[in-house]
């Protein structure tokens, strides 16, 4: 519970920024347009806080229901308009004008999540380097040949630079082919290439992380449970732990190694655990209490210990990354494209079943995500911004009517009959888009709890 805080403040400030992002771009085209704005909404429901402001007295505003905004503007529809400002009134614009102001919305977000990923490539980040962990066997992973500390060099030929584009460029191919060629470096310097089948993907409709479908995951070297650097105060070194220490088993269970010494620590935060371990030849048991702690929303044990440095554990796994400004902008805009279009294709295998719905996440899920990547740091925290942005800009474009491209479906259907819909067609649209909406809307929150309580 001590990361709720955190996680509400990160995922408000996401939200709050998307969506003044989102509506600001309504409102600045709307007024270059000429049309009058009327009000600039921040959520939904009973007003907060109001203020008038600027010639035409627009109101700004926060109300109760954070999840949204809009952007009101003159409009005969829905009220009377005066004779003088009638040219200045949303329906009374040109069918290309009210398309562009619709538009801007998602068109904004877009170019956030352009800006916020040209940031990060600008300032620089350390990456992990994709070096492939030793698969579980009857893997696909495993029938490729692939080795622990296999380094990915490319995927059929494109370059793969760091653990985050191995990640994607695998994603993405997985959406569209049977197999793919990974060019390795393995860990005796050899260059090899393993053909990797991704069945196992569309197999299990996308559900959960594809990767570990696979049989893929991040190098770990095989370390003894060797006691390194001690945090001093912390229950390792309270315990009486010193470095140098070899652990040979946790309550009487032997460890095959310092993941092993890991994963018995975290499944014992606040419960006295018996090391008994070897120092100097001799012989000793400790009883080590590990701290409670709490990591992506699990209680966890920690002790406050690190592993004993060997040359495996000094490989380095990590590189720091930095583009300059031309090529962080145009791997920015690649970036949003290459996302935006990988977001419709995987909706559309929702639609034909390829994809499970269960991958449908909610706010519940968002907002654990931000609280995650907000505790690993600013970078990752302006990634998951990006990636949050392009997501609504491209659910946005949608053609469901209440969402702009429905708005914008009804331009299109214009432009071809030379009239507008009748008031009655789009109102039974807006009531089958909202039904739409609601029940998108329902199946994630029901998946949000499902993670949530379901593991």
């Amino acid at each position: 519970m001590s990361d709720l805080p955190l996680t509400l403040a990160a995922f408000a400030l996401a939200l709050g920024i998307l969506i003044v992002v989102h509506e600001f771009g309504h409102y600045i085209v709307a007024r270059w347009c000429g049309v009058k704005v009327l009000r600039f909404s921040i959520g939904f429901g009973p007003v907060l806080w109001q203020r008038r402001l600027g010639r035409d007295a627009t109101e700004w505003a926060v109300s109760a229901l954070p999840l949204g905004g809009y952007v009101k503007m003159l409009d005969e529809r829905e009220g009377e308009v005066a004779a003088e400002e009638l040219p200045r009134a949303f329906n009374r614009q040109g069918v290309g004008r009210r398309s562009l102001i619709v538009a801007a919305g998602p068109l904004a977000n877009f170019l956030l999540a352009i800006f916020l990923y040209w940031a990060v490539f600008l300032h620089g980040t350390n990456e992990l380097l994709p070096v492939l962990g030793a698969p579980a066997v009857s893997t696909p992973a495993a029938a490729a040949g692939i080795r622990g500390g296999d380094q990915v060099m490319r995927i059929d030929d494109e370059t793969v630079a760091t653990w985050d584009d191995f990640r994607w460029q695998l994603l993405q191919l997985a959406a569209s082919r049977a197999q793919i060629a990974l060019d390795v470096v393995d860990a005796d310097g050899v260059a090899r290439t393993r053909i990797l089948a991704l069945d196992a993907v569309r197999e299990e409709g996308w559900e959960g992380d594809p990767l570990v479908h696979l049989g893929l995951r991040f190098y770990r070297p095989d370390l003894p449970a060797v006691i390194g650097r001690l945090v001093d105060g912390g229950p390792g070194a309270r315990a009486g732990l010193m470095e140098g220490d070899r652990v040979l088993a946790i309550d009487g269970r032997p460890l095959a190694n310092w993941q092993a010494l890991v994963l018995a620590v975290r499944e014992a935060a606040g419960r006295s655990l018996r090391f008994d371990i070897e120092r100097q030849g001799v012989s000793l048991q400790l009883a080590v209490t590990p701290e409670e702690a709490s990591e992506g929303g699990q209680r966890i044990g920690r002790i406050g210990v690190a592993v004993a440095e060997t040359p495996e554990s000094r490989r380095e796994l990590r590189a720091f990354v930095r583009y300059g400004v031309i090529d962080a902008g145009r791997k920015a805009i690649f970036e949003t494209w290459d996302k935006s279009i990988f977001s419709l294709r995987m909706m559309g295998k929702m639609l034909t079943g390829e994809v499970s719905w269960k991958n449908l996440s909610g706010p519940v899920t968002i907002a654990d995500y931000a609280g995650q990547t907000a505790k690993l740091g600013i970078d990752y925290y302006v990634r998951f911004m990006a990636l949050i942005s392009i997501s609504l800009g491209v659910l946005n474009l949608l053609p469901v009517p209440v969402l702009d491209g429905g708005h914008l479906m009804y331009h299109m259907i214009e432009v071809v009959r030379r009239k507008p819909l009748s008031e009655r067609a789009m109102a039974i649209g807006q009531q089958f888009g909202l039904a739409i909406l609601f029940s998108l809307m329902a199946f994630a929150f029901f998946n949000d709890l499902n993670r949530l309580f379901g593991g």
